[in-house]
């Protein structure tokens, strides 16, 4: 595996990795049934807590995403047939994570999230923010669903030119074979 397939998949984990720290919150809103106002609070209250987060962390990830996204388009451009298929999918699908990223996610959170009220456990949860908190969880599961998508394409990549890498000395040796003798080119003088 080469140093540009190494970053991607480097890249492309650890943002898996964030997206899974969601999980606190995302599974009370995916996976429990049925989801319960206090769910609801828990959710709300985690993703207004990641509102409140230093700003130098969006500055980080964002230089982490650039970085990943620069790399597989690095990979891309050689034009080989291996990178237009496996690098053209993994384009596809890092993009739409970082589109749904920045034009769902991240205006949902701080839009909705910033200031949450003032609540107890035992409250009705807001219906204004019920919608938006099954979103985010949802975009989250995308997110993480097209980032595994990436890790899979990257892998069939190594994958393929591992299985190339295997036909080559194959390949070298049959062309470094003589051609073989015609027997009727092959005229030997005639002994007395």
């Amino acid at each position: 595996m080469g140093v540009r397939a190494s970053v991607v998949v480097c890249v492309t984990s650890f943002l898996l990795g964030s997206l899974f720290t969601h999980w606190i919150a995302d599974s009370l809103t995916l996976w429990k049934s049925p989801v319960t106002d206090e769910h609801l609070w828990t959710a709300a209250l985690y993703y207004s807590i990641l509102t409140k987060g230093p700003v130098q962390v969006l500055y980080i990830l964002t230089a982490i995403v650039i970085l990943g996204g620069a790399t597989i388009f690095w990979s891309f451009r050689d034009g080989e047939a291996g990178n237009l298929m496996f690098d053209g999918g993994s384009i596809f699908l890092y993009g739409t994570t970082v589109i749904m990223y920045m034009y769902s996610v991240l205006p949902n959170l701080f839009e909705k999230f910033a200031s949450i009220p003032l609540h107890s456990a035992k409250d009705a949860f807001p219906r204004s923010l019920r919608s938006p908190t099954l979103d985010l969880a949802s975009n989250h599961l995308i997110c993480s669903v097209a980032l595994t998508g990436v890790l899979i394409l990257q892998a069939g990549r190594w994958w393929a030119e591992l299985s190339d890498g295997d036909d080559e000395p194959y390949l070298q040796e049959k062309d470094a074979e003589p051609p073989a003798e015609s027997a009727s080119a092959t005229v030997r003088p005639h002994q007395h």
